[in-house]
């Protein structure tokens, strides 16, 4: 079970393989980060984007983490604009338990 919410029927090949790949990292939260993320954009990304979120999605789980977290500094040729929409896409201001 991926978790999607998202039909890829609608889809080009390209961006439905982008599609499972984002839901089939490894580790569940990375996958929900991914994915959900995908879920919402992938009908709107432009070629070039989609090359970074590819490479992102070839990121070890545990640095894509801590990267979105905050925990360690993104590397430079990581802190694309694809990336702070990732990150931002996933952002809480507040807790999410109130």
């Amino acid at each position: 079970m991926s978790g999607s919410t998202r039909t890829s029927a609608d889809l080009d090949p390209r961006r439905r393989k982008i599609l499972f790949r984002a839901w089939h990292r490894g580790m569940r939260e990375t996958d929900l980060i991914m994915g959900r993320f995908a879920d919402a954009e992938i009908g709107t990304l432009s070629d070039a984007e989609l090359d970074l979120f590819e490479q992102l999605i070839e990121v070890l789980d545990r640095d894509l983490l801590s990267w979105i977290t905050g925990e360690a500094e993104v590397p430079a040729n990581y802190d694309t604009d694809v990336f702070r929409r990732l990150k931002a896409f996933h952002h809480h201001g507040k807790p999410i338990h109130v």
